[in-house]
């Protein structure tokens, strides 16, 4: 898959003993645009300040990136930084953390599984795109370690969670919180891994919803991709129609397809294109009550699951509950996450490459 000219991912990077910076991938490398484009907006450890400057500036940079990479090898060579010579941080600053329920399919996935003898959808779901609030400060760059969280897991039982669980999305990034479209608004896309913890989750959530199940963890890409970048596609039907302010303006579907693997193992393959809701009615959701934008806001897609049974992107779907376990190629069974388990979501869009999310799981303190 392609890291050139097409796709041009931002992150933040650092060099043995040096501070962090703002950087580009190319090929193998990260090409250092505080030092290329002798721009000092670069030379700070968060795209934060960038993202602030606006669509406008967004397009004009990633236009005098590509210009620079293909006709100024001279200045370009002397500022890529091999891959293996850098540390990846986190590429923003997180001021708020939304997470969405916007697959149909694992909705009612899960509907099928705790309500059986009910509509797997509740019956606001077709109507809006349900989500809650997460915990900003609990995001994390990918290769974090996640460890167990402990919490209550019924009526006077505290201990460690025995669902962990994985929720592979989709994120959106808000570079300006100014201007009408959606791409005004949105600076990039990067993978997510919303882990959770089931047992804990299921305890708690009535009436008001997820807590402490969701909130320990949250991984991210260190690439967030461009939006100018991806390519859209017509969002999927919807039935009823919406609302006004949920009616969509522009095709924001992307085509955008998943695989998570499980210590090495691809175990499924969700497809991002099938989504209920798009992130442009996300957005739209998101601030119709005067909810303010700020830059570095990251809202997510919730988890991806397509029809098929492995493009399912989470265990609690792909084991049924625990009560189809996976099968692992080594002999291993798992129906939740195991201690020393590692997890990676990488994603394609068309010949793009989106940057990886990674997190292995260690015992909880």
């Amino acid at each position: 898959m392609s890291w050139g000219l097409d796709n041009l991912p931002y992150g933040v990077f650092s060099r043995r003993g040096q501070a962090p910076r703002v950087g580009v991938r190319y090929g193998d490398a990260v090409l250092d645009l505080a030092a290329a484009l002798h721009d000092e907006v670069f030379a700070t450890g968060s795209l934060n300040a960038f993202m602030a400057r606006g669509r406008t500036a967004w397009h004009d940079t990633r236009t005098l990136i590509q210009n620079k990479l293909s006709t100024d090898q001279s200045v370009t060579e002397a500022h890529l930084v091999p891959l293996d010579q850098v540390t990846l941080h986190l590429p923003f600053e997180v001021a708020d953390y939304v997470d969405f329920y916007c697959s149909i399919e694992h909705a009612s996935n899960l509907g099928r599984m705790f309500r059986p003898d009910e509509e797997p959808l509740k019956p606001n779901w077709r109507h809006l795109p349900v989500g809650y609030h997460g915990r900003a400060g609990t995001v994390v760059v990918s290769g974090t370690d996640v460890a167990r969280p402990s919490g209550q897991l019924g009526p006077g039982r505290f201990g460690p969670t025995a669902k962990l669980d994985i929720e592979a999305e989709l994120g959106f990034v808000v570079g300006s919180p100014d201007g009408a479209a959606f791409e005004e608004r949105v600076f990039g896309v990067t993978l997510v891994n919303d882990w959770s913890a089931r047992d804990i989750q299921a305890w708690e959530y009535v009436p008001l919803g997820p807590f402490l199940g969701k909130s320990f963890a949250t991984s991210i890409s260190p690439w967030i991709t461009p939006l100018e970048a991806l390519p859209r596609v017509r969002g999927r039907a919807q039935d009823p129609a919406p609302l006004p302010y949920l009616s969509r303006e522009a095709d924001w579907g992307l085509d955008i397809a998943l695989e998570v693997e499980l210590n090495g193992e691809i175990v499924s393959r969700p497809p991002y294109a099938t989504m209920y809701w798009t992130p442009d009615q996300m957005l739209a959701h998101m601030t119709v009550n005067g909810a303010t934008l700020r830059t570095g806001d990251l809202f997510a897609s919730g988890t991806i699951s397509g029809d098929a049974a492995d493009t399912r992107g989470s265990l609690i779907e792909l084991t049924w509950n625990g009560t189809e376990p996976l099968k692992l190629g080594n002999g291993e069974i798992r129906t939740f996450l195991e201690d020393g388990d590692i997890v990676t979501i990488r994603a394609t869009a068309g010949a793009i490459a989106l940057g990886e999310v990674s997190g292995t799981i260690t015992p909880g303190a």
